[in-house]
């Protein structure tokens, strides 16, 4: 059942469609695990239509490995999700540095503000689009960082 996934483009909404297709799950699928995972909370529009974000379709990827390639029951799933959440926020109120030997990216805003280029209009929207960008990396790095170290 070993399937490769698609990346996952940058954007900030997607549908469940979207979704189903790059985690490689149906959309019913996608609705159950949101009355099983109280982690996964969509944003809901006009006629109850889902829209998940970047973070959610990791979360999603990862309840899938969980389930379908480590064998897990929801459960367990349910669990080890939990377990992990609150692994994040006991080494962040710790202090430690998710990643060994790469910088966090910090953002100084007098700095990145003073980066804009005064004669454009544009330019302000494209560096916070590419701020945006490199700040979804980040976080997709941790998670594949969580997901390597859960199989130790």
């Amino acid at each position: 059942m070993e399937k490769t996934l698609p990346p996952i483009p940058v954007k900030r909404y997607f549908t469940i469609g979207e979704v189903g297709e790059l985690c490689g799950v149906k959309p019913h699928v996608l609705r159950y695990w949101e009355q099983e995972f109280t982690q996964l909370r969509p944003m809901k529009r006009r006629g109850n239509r889902r829209y998940y974000q970047h973070h959610e379709v990791l979360m999603i990827r990862r309840i899938r490995d969980l389930l379908y390639d480590q064998g897990f029951t929801i459960s367990g799933a349910r669990n080890k999700l939990q377990e992990l959440v609150q692994g994040e926020r006991d080494r962040r109120k710790a202090g430690e540095v998710p990643l060994e030997g790469v910088e966090a990216i910090e953002i100084d805003q007098e700095e990145f503000d003073a980066t804009i280029v005064e004669d454009s209009p544009a330019s302000a929207a494209v560096q916070t689009a590419d701020l945006s960008q490199l700040l979804h990396l980040r976080r997709e790095l941790f998670e594949i960082r969580e997901l390597l170290t859960v199989g130790r």
